[in-house]
């Protein structure tokens, strides 16, 4: 039976995995569930492009997240 669920991997960790360890690490012991699906566009989209093309845009592959999130979480 065919599966709808689609996996995303980014390296050797899914991007669930990456998303849901950022929230650990922020101190968010839970899984964000609404937020990740709502940003996951954009997660997606910049974690597909180069890290030239992120370096342009001032960020590298591990800021990405806190980019993403950075409305809810201050550092």
């Amino acid at each position: 039976m065919p599966s709808n669920n689609v996996q995303l991997a980014m390296g050797h960790v899914s991007l669930g995995l990456k998303i849901d360890s950022f929230f650990a690490a922020q101190g968010m012991g839970m899984n964000p569930y609404g937020l990740r699906r709502a940003r996951l566009r954009q997660i997606i989209q910049l974690e597909s492009q180069s890290d030239g093309d992120l370096a342009r845009l001032g960020l590298t592959r591990d800021g990405i997240l806190p980019h993403v999130f950075r409305d809810i979480l201050h550092s």
